[in-house]
C-alpha cells in the first residue's frame, strides 16, 4: 500500500483524519463547551460534499483512517450519507465515529450499515446525578440504551472514552472498567486537556493523571501490557481474563507527540495540525473559491504539513493555553 504522502518535517507520515461535521451538540458537557455556547452560522459549517472532497483529498494523500467526530456527529443531517460514501472507499482501513451515544438507540444499525467500523463513546460516570453534573444534561439512561444498541448492530470495536477528574468521577474508575468488562467493550481513560475557559472546576485541583488511574484500577483487576493499537493515542493494557482493552490518553504525563499521525479538521473547513495549537489552514475559503479542484487542495495539505508543530505544551494549571472548546476543533 502507498505510503502516506503527508509528511511533517519531523519525518512523521499522517495518515489519520479526525473529521468534524459539526460544533453542535445535544449535551454541554463542563470540559467540552460552556452551557451558553454559540454555535457557527450554518453557512459556515461545511457541507455534506464539501466534508467529503476534504477526505477525499486526504484519502488521495496516504490517510488511512478517518474518524468522523463532532460536536456530536450525530445530530448532523444527512451524516448517514456522507458516511455511505466513506464507507465505500477500499482505500481506508478503518472509519470511526466518536459519540456522546445520545442517538445511538436509533442509529446505531444505520451507522454499521453505512460502514463504520468502530465507536468511541463517552461516559465519564455510571451515577445519574453526576453524569447530569457533566453532561448538564439527565440523559444517561438514553446513553446506556444506545451502547446496548451498538452492541446489538455487531460493530468491530466499541470503546468507552472517560475523562476522569480528581474529585469528581475518579472513585468510579475501576466501575467503569467492571461496566466494559461485563460488556466486553474496551476503555480509555483520558487526562483532561486545557482547551477553552472552564468554570465547573479548576484544572489544577481535578487533573488526575493516567498513572493514578491504573493504580485505581489495579486495585480491583490486573492489567497485563497490550500491543492493541487502533491508529490513535491510547497506549494499551489488558484486563487479565477478559478481552478488554485498557486505554490511557496522557496529553500531560506521557507526551505522545513523538508518534503522531494524525490532523484534524473542524466542522468550519479549518485545518488543525496540532491539538495544542492555535494556528490552522482555512480551507473552507479554498474549497469554495475553487470547487471540485481537488490537485489544488491536496497542494494545500501538502504545504500545511510543513508548518505542523513539533509536539503540544500544556499544562495543568488554570492559564488557558487554547482558546477554543474542544467541541470546536473536533474530538
Amino acid at each position: 500500500m502507498q505510503d502516506s504522502q503527508l509528511v511533517d518535517p519531523f519525518g512523521r507520515r499522517i495518515t489519520y483524519l479526525r473529521l468534524s461535521v459539526t460544533d453542535r451538540c445535544d449535551f454541554r458537557c463542563t470540559y467540552c463547551m460552556s452551557e451558553d455556547m454559540v454555535f457557527a452560522p450554518r453557512a459556515q459549517i461545511l457541507t455534506l460534499e464539501e466534508l467529503y472532497a476534504v477526505a477525499d483529498a486526504f484519502i488521495g494523500l496516504g490517510v488511512r483512517r478517518i474518524r468522523v467526530t463532532g460536536g456530536e456527529p450525530l445530530v448532523r443531517k444527512g451524516l448517514p450519507s456522507l458516511l455511505a460514501r466513506l464507507g465505500a472507499r477500499e482505500e481506508l482501513e478503518d472509519l470511526a465515529i466518536t459519540t456522546n451515544g445520545s442517538q445511538l438507540h436509533s442509529m446505531a444499525t444505520t451507522l454499521r450499515e453505512a460502514g463504520v467500523k468502530r465507536l468511541n463513546i463517552s461516559l465519564d460516570s455510571l451515577n445519574p446525578e453526576r453524569f447530569a453534573e457533566f453532561t448538564r444534561r439527565d440523559k444517561l439512561d438514553q446513553v446506556l440504551d444506545g451502547i446496548e444498541a451498538a452492541r446489538r448492530a455487531g460493530f468491530k470495536r466499541i470503546k468507552i472514552n472517560s475523562v476522569i477528574q480528581k474529585g469528581r468521577n475518579d472513585d468510579e474508575v475501576a466501575d467503569l472498567v467492571a461496566f466494559a468488562v461485563a460488556r466486553g467493550l474496551d476503555i480509555s481513560f483520558i487526562e483532561e486537556m486545557p482547551l477553552g475557559s472552564v468554570s465547573s472546576h479548576q484544572r489544577e485541583i481535578t487533573f488526575c493523571s493516567s498513572e493514578e488511574v491504573r493504580e485505581r484500577i489495579e486495585q480491583r483487576y490486573q492489567l497485563v501490557r497490550s500491543n492493541h493499537a487502533t491508529g490513535g493515542p491510547s497506549r494499551y493494557w489488558q484486563v487479565a481474563g477478559s478481552e478488554t482493552q485498557v486505554g490511557f490518553i496522557s496529553p500531560h504525563s506521557n507526551n505522545f507527540c513523538g508518534s503522531c499521525n494524525r490532523v484534524r479538521v473542524t466542522a468550519e473547513g479549518k485545518l488543525v495540525l496540532c491539538l495544542g495549537d492555535e494556528g490552522a489552514l482555512d480551507l473552507k475559503s479554498l474549497i469554495r473559491r475553487y470547487p471540485g479542484d481537488s490537485e489544488r487542495l491536496r497542494d494545500a495539505l501538502m504545504t500545511a504539513l510543513q508548518l505542523k508543530p513539533e509536539k503540544h505544551h500544556f499544562r495543568t494549571d488554570e492559564q488557558v493555553q487554547v482558546v477554543r472548546f474542544m467541541s470546536m476543533t473536533g474530538g
